[in-house]
């Protein structure tokens, strides 16, 4: 019998800021709901920032576009911004090997 290797158990921490219920702020989501379950499956929390609702919460991350992902966990923090429909992109610019 062979042993599969441990797979890291690093939690990531994403914030996905948007701006209402637009098509771009729900394709987001969308796509980085997609992207969670495929490569950080059990390993992920997304917390989504609305800022028509809570505009001040933009400074806390310096967010002057959106949608913007910022990833809190695991360090260093890194801000991806658009849609996420590249994925390719997000890989790369979350570093999820």
């Amino acid at each position: 019998m062979s042993e599969q290797p441990s797979q890291p158990t690093e939690t990531w921490n994403l914030r996905l800021y948007i701006a209402g219920q637009t098509p771009r702020s729900i394709k987001a989501l969308t796509n980085l709901r997609t992207i969670c379950q495929t490569y950080l499956e059990g390993r992920y929390t997304i917390e989504v920032i609305d800022l028509i609702e809570t505009p001040q919460l933009a400074s806390r991350d310096q967010i002057l576009a959106l949608p913007t992902l910022v990833r809190k966990l695991p360090p260093p923090i890194r801000k991806i911004i658009g849609d996420l429909s590249d994925i390719e992109r997000v890989l790369v610019g979350l570093e999820i090997h």
